[in-house]
């Protein structure tokens, strides 16, 4: 079973501001929210892949 993260969790796991991070979801640049009835949700596993990728583009520079 995926783990969901809310929106605080996922600005403390990336450092980044909520209006960053809706930002870069806006540039299809972020793992996309899951809606779940009225709350909005991000798959943990897709953010910590996402966050491996910066890792891996800044080793192959």
């Amino acid at each position: 079973m995926e783990r969901l993260l809310t929106k605080r969790q996922v600005k403390e796991v990336v450092g980044f501001s909520f209006a960053h991070i809706d930002r870069l979801e806006g540039e299809r640049r972020f793992p996309f929210r899951v809606r779940v009835g009225f709350r909005v949700f991000w798959v943990e596993s897709e953010i910590q892949q996402w966050i491996a990728e910066r890792i891996a583009e800044r080793d192959s520079s």
